[in-house]
Order: structure tokens, then sequence, then C-alpha cells
């Protein structure tokens, strides 16, 4: 049998437990449910990530291990704010450090599904923020899953200990997080075809 596959979540704000950093924690929970290796990148983490300038080639060492580990993944969940209309800072520095891949043998996320989860206090800045994450996974040359989460976190999702209190929201997030294992699956089989 071969390795497991690896999933990668990108998710949060500089606030530690944010409604974006547990969603990407829920549909994460879902990968390794269905027996994937999974490895979460939170807000604080993305938060401390120096600002990537395309001129910059030194790295920081948690610069390194980020693109390291998205270099080794099967697929990766990426959970963001809708912060006007758009994905936050952190998120898109961190999608943007992924020039780092452009001269890999899989250059960028070729071949890796993308999961977008968006968080919102409404529902505009979800629609938007999503379809701004698409078009950035398409950049990036990954699939985008069917299936694209949106989450209203201006009433309660989760309780004090992390856990989704509605089932429908946590039902999406475990959707992504099936979605981006299974494709993980089958572009595996098929390249061993």
């Amino acid at each position: 049998m071969g390795s497991a596959i690896k999933i990668v979540g990108i998710g949060g704000t500089a606030r530690q437990d944010s409604s974006s950093e547990r969603v990407v924690r829920c549909a994460l929970a879902a990968a390794a449910a269905q027996g994937a290796e999974i490895e979460l990148f939170d807000g604080p983490f993305l938060a401390s990530l120096p600002l990537y300038i395309p001129d910059r080639t030194e790295r920081t060492t948690d610069e390194r291990r980020f693109v390291a580990a998205v270099r080794g993944c099967d697929g990766i969940i990426v959970g963001s704010p809708g912060y006007h209309g758009s994905l936050s800072g952190p998120i898109k520095n961190v999608l943007d450090l992924l020039e780092d891949l452009a001269r890999d043998e899989r250059p960028y996320l070729e071949g890796r599904a993308f999961g977008s989860i968006v968080t919102a206090y409404g529902w505009q800045a979800c629609g938007t923020t999503l379809v701004a994450m698409r078009s950035i996974a398409h950049a990036l040359r990954a699939w985008p899953t069917p299936f694209g989460a949106a989450v209203n976190a201006s009433v309660p999702v989760f309780d004090e200990k992390g856990d989704c209190l509605d089932a429908k929201t946590a039902e999406q997030l475990a959707i992504v997080g099936r979605q981006v294992t299974e494709f993980a699956h089958w572009r595996r089989a098929g390249l061993a075809a």
C-alpha cells in the first residue's frame, strides 16, 4: 500500500481559534476520517510570515516549512475570512508564496485539489471571496472542488471548544474535506494506472 494522502490546511486570522481557522479544522477532520494525513497552518502562523516580495529570494524557516508541506501535499484546503469582499492579507500572502513552486516538476498546485471555505459577517462577502479563491486556485493550476463552503459568522457557529453548532454547516465543511481527499485518491490512482 502506498503512502497516505497528505492534505494541507491554511486558514485563520491573527487571532487563534478564529472562525476561519475552525472551519478549516472541521474540513481537515473530515479528510483525516478518510485516512488522510493532515497539517494545519493557522492564522497566527500565517500572520507571522513576512510580506511576500517577488525579488526577495531568502526565506525564513517558517516560509520554507510551509512551501515544503505544500510541495509534498496531495490537496489543500484554504479558509479565509471575507474582508471587504475578498481574501484576508495573510491568506493572500501565503498563496503568493507558492510562487516558490513555479519551477517544480509539478508547478504551483498542478494536479492538486483545492477546497475553498469562506467565513464572513454576512453573505455578500462570502460570495465574492469564494469567487476570488476559485480564481486564485485556477491561477495556481489547482483543481477547485465542486463544492465551496460559505459560512455566515454573524451568528454563533462554534462553541467554546471549537465544535460546530450547526449540523448543516458541519456537513458543508465535511463535504469540502471529503472532496479534496477523494480527488487526491482519484488522481493518485489515475497516475498509477
